[in-house]
């Protein structure tokens, strides 16, 4: 099942935040909006953050079939790019779904860090 955390999108101007990520810290919930924001001004499209059965935050892109402003070029660097230099931010929502919204205990968490 895939969870979506959050998106943008440059087609309606609009920022969503699954509400049951609601009670993040606020400067986890900016600092997504912001990335996000960022993201689909620079190159367009729909982004959103999702995850996966893996429990694990995913960049999805979108665009309208026949957008000429899409970057499909930029759009893969600037995804390389937030993996990079959002690390620790999604480190941050990674931890969080887990515990406050699948409901893991830390001893859960800790065995799948045990098999790396």
């Amino acid at each position: 099942m895939e969870v979506t955390l959050c998106g943008s999108s440059w087609y309606n101007k609009k920022y969503y935040l699954n509400p049951a990520f609601d009670k993040m810290p606020r400067a986890v919930k900016d600092e997504l909006q912001i990335m996000c924001v960022t993201y689909t001004e620079d190159v367009g499209g729909v982004l959103t953050v999702d995850f996966g059965e893996d429990k694990e935050p995913h960049f999805t892109v979108r665009s309208a079939e026949g957008d000429q402003r899409f970057d499909e070029i930029g759009s893969e660097l600037k995804i390389k790019e937030m993996q990079k230099t959002k690390a620790d931010l999604l480190e941050k929502i990674t931890l969080y779904y887990r515990i406050v919204v699948l409901g893991e205990t830390a001893s859960e968490l800790g065995a799948d860090t045990d098999h790396d």
